[in-house]
Protein backbone atom coordinates (compact mmCIF):
# COMPACT_ATOMS: atom_id res chain seq x y z
CA UNK A 1 0.00 0.00 0.00
CA UNK A 2 2.85 2.52 0.93
CA UNK A 3 4.48 1.31 -2.84
CA UNK A 4 1.63 2.23 -4.60
CA UNK A 5 1.22 5.62 -2.92
CA UNK A 6 4.79 6.68 -3.27
CA UNK A 7 4.48 5.58 -6.80
CA UNK A 8 1.18 7.71 -7.23
CA UNK A 9 3.04 11.00 -5.78
CA UNK A 10 5.89 10.48 -7.58
CA UNK A 11 3.71 10.17 -10.89
CA UNK A 12 2.27 13.51 -10.27
CA UNK A 13 5.76 14.88 -8.90
CA UNK A 14 7.33 14.14 -12.14
CA UNK A 15 4.96 15.79 -13.94
CA UNK A 16 5.24 18.95 -12.38
CA UNK A 17 9.00 18.74 -12.61
CA UNK A 18 8.97 17.53 -16.56
CA UNK A 19 6.42 21.04 -16.98
CA UNK A 20 8.63 23.31 -15.22
CA UNK A 21 12.11 21.76 -17.16
CA UNK A 22 9.84 22.52 -20.30
CA UNK A 23 8.89 26.30 -19.87
CA UNK A 24 12.45 26.67 -18.38
CA UNK A 25 14.54 24.72 -21.47
CA UNK A 26 15.83 26.22 -25.02
CA UNK A 27 13.75 24.60 -27.36
CA UNK A 28 16.44 24.50 -30.32
CA UNK A 29 18.57 22.54 -27.91
CA UNK A 30 17.56 18.61 -27.29
CA UNK A 31 14.38 17.15 -27.39
CA UNK A 32 11.42 17.95 -24.48
CA UNK A 33 11.46 16.41 -21.06
CA UNK A 34 8.88 13.81 -20.19
CA UNK A 35 8.12 13.09 -16.57
CA UNK A 36 9.25 9.81 -16.79
CA UNK A 37 12.87 11.36 -17.09
CA UNK A 38 11.93 12.37 -13.34
CA UNK A 39 9.97 9.29 -12.38
CA UNK A 40 12.11 6.41 -10.50
CA UNK A 41 9.49 4.05 -10.52
CA UNK A 42 9.06 4.34 -14.30
CA UNK A 43 9.75 1.53 -16.50
CA UNK A 44 13.47 1.94 -18.32
CA UNK A 45 14.05 0.47 -22.03
CA UNK A 46 17.02 -1.50 -21.84
CA UNK A 47 19.32 -1.63 -24.88
CA UNK A 48 20.18 -5.24 -25.97
CA UNK A 49 23.65 -5.74 -26.62
CA UNK A 50 24.49 -6.78 -30.57
CA UNK A 51 27.11 -7.22 -32.84
CA UNK A 52 27.09 -4.00 -34.15
CA UNK A 53 26.59 -2.31 -30.72
CA UNK A 54 29.45 -5.02 -29.49
CA UNK A 55 31.54 -3.27 -32.35
CA UNK A 56 30.90 0.35 -31.19
CA UNK A 57 31.63 -0.50 -27.68
CA UNK A 58 35.54 -2.32 -28.50
CA UNK A 59 35.56 0.67 -30.67
CA UNK A 60 34.98 3.10 -27.77
CA UNK A 61 37.06 1.35 -25.85
CA UNK A 62 40.29 0.32 -27.38
CA UNK A 63 42.85 2.67 -28.56
CA UNK A 64 42.92 3.32 -32.47
CA UNK A 65 46.89 2.38 -33.46
CA UNK A 66 46.18 1.50 -36.93
CA UNK A 67 46.42 -2.34 -36.46
CA UNK A 68 43.13 -4.77 -36.57
CA UNK A 69 42.63 -6.30 -33.11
Amino acid sequence: MAHAAGKERWGRCSALMALIANVNRDPKKGRSFRPSDFDPYAERKVEILSKDNMDLLKQAFTKNTGAKP
